[in-house]
């Protein structure tokens, strides 16, 4: 008989940290090779983690919900049949039995229930370190943390490298360095305050939970959401605009060309890659929307790459298509279809959920007309695009007569950085997207 180690996977070069957010197998089940047998949740995605090896589950050492540094041995298998159950009569601190927090993916039937209130740990002390050796392992762990650690510590004026955290070799973790922020150490001498507390959490009054509420702590995915959202309204300055857009041409283009289109290519023909495309133009027309902030330097990306949001069941993640200026419309849908499908399916990787530059999202898929999006930090600006629906719109004829017309029209937004990108830019840039639209050609497919 033997037994094989499965491990905490490193989900990119710089994560050294994963959340086993859900067991999808218990022990002595039996398993085959490449079968989902965890899920986990890192600051960029969540992913279902394959098994190694066929065999049984004789041994589970990571419960749900624990943060543990990658190549950690989370559960052993056995790989033949034999005396395996025996072996894994594990104790209860070493089972998922126990009902565990809601994870990053939605609960199937026969999940734990949510547990009723409970208290949270107090985040782990986290001191400086003053062991001046900036070759050491230690302060190497500790400089390679999270993008977003690494983001806080930039927005409060740390330095990761001095610091002594709760994770291996001394590592800082989120929690480690939030606590640090909040307990007035780390709050630098320029750093503004709001209604007289810091800027990292909320400072209103703390809800208590009545009698028959629920509690339940927020899965990774969707703190993580929260943590992005509120830095990115604390770090840009946010303007939104709004044009309503006549998509009448693309939806006829569409009408004529999608039963051929979708016979060669085997994709359904939306309208999201026209759009996307007229973005890629509008971008290469105004570059500074294509930007970051670094500072008082302002980055120009020479690439153009498309971040789309896609809404889950358990939260939200932004896919990015690379190059997209590069792809013709059937490549942006094989590329859109693709990412968005592996996002449902938790078959991403991290590097395909990075260096976006532009993001578009998309609500009016569930009805809605118009939003203000919030900023996909460290980009500039983020575009919405409302329902698309036929309206009753006035126009203007050769003979200069006015006429009541049915038209698909919707509305889009753009949410931009007002640092560096003034209104009359971005009004000029929605005005390009809109007009290229309006007279998309036939030859576009």
């Amino acid at each position: 008989m033997a037994r094989v180690d499965i491990i905490m996977p490193q989900m990119g070069e710089s994560i050294a940290e994963g959340t086993l957010s859900r067991w999808l197998k218990k022990v002595g089940d039996e398993i085959k090779r490449d079968e989902p047998i965890f899920e986990i949740s890192t600051d960029k995605v969540d992913a279902e983690i394959p098994a190694p090896a066929a065999g049984v589950l004789a041994e589970i050492l990571v419960k749900e919900g624990e943060t543990v540094a990658v190549q950690t041995v989370v559960a052993r298998l056995e790989t033949e049949k034999g005396a395996a159950v025996a072996a894994a009569t594990p104790s209860p601190e070493k089972t998922a039995a126990a009902p565990a927090p809601p994870s990053a993916a939605p609960q199937r039937e026969g999940a734990a229930q949510p547990a009723q209130v409970r208290q949270q740990p107090a985040a782990p002390a986290i001191t400086p370190s003053h062991s001046g050796n900036g070759s050491s392992f230690e302060e190497r762990v500790r400089t390679k943390s999270s993008p977003l650690v690494r983001k806080i510590a930039a927005e409060h004026g740390l330095n990761i490298a001095s610091l002594q955290g709760s994770g291996v070799a001394g590592r800082v973790t989120k929690r480690d360095i939030l606590g640090f922020i909040e307990s007035g150490e780390g709050r630098s001498a320029t750093t503004p305050t709001i209604m007289g507390g810091g800027l990292g959490q909320g400072h209103g009054p703390t809800p208590e939970p009545w009698v028959g509420d629920v509690v339940e702590p927020m899965s990774k995915m969707r703190a993580l959401i929260s943590d992005h959202m509120v830095a990115s309204r604390r770090t840009s300055a946010h303007v939104t605009s709004f044009f309503e857009v006549d998509l009448t041409r693309v939806a006829r283009i569409r009408a004529r060309k999608r039963a051929e289109f979708e016979a060669g290519t085997g994709l359904k023909l939306t309208y999201m890659p026209f759009i996307i495309k007229a973005v890629t133009e509008g971008l290469r027309a105004f570059p500074i929307l294509n930007s970051s902030v670094a500072g008082t330097n302002v980055i120009y990306r020479k690439q153009i790459n498309i971040g789309i949001a896609v809404a889950l069941d358990w939260g939200l993640i932004v896919p990015v298509i690379r190059h997209a200026d590069d792809l013709s419309l059937s490549g942006i849908t094989r590329a859109l279809n693709d990412l968005a499908a592996r996002a449902r399916a938790k078959k991403l990787s991290p590097e395909e959920v990075q260096e976006g530059t532009f993001t578009i999202t998309n609500p009016g898929v569930f009805g809605s007309l118009m939003g203000t999006p919030i900023i996909n930090q460290p980009q500039v600006a983020i575009m919405g695009v409302g329902a698309i629906e036929k309206r009753p719109k006035v126009m203007t004829g050769p003979d200069g007569e006015d006429t009541i017309s049915i038209r698909t029209c919707a509305y889009f937004s753009i949410s931009f950085d007002h640092r560096v990108i003034d209104g009359a830019v971005a009004d000029q840039f929605l005005a390009f997207v809109k007009k290229t639209i309006e007279t998309f050609p036939e030859t576009g497919l």
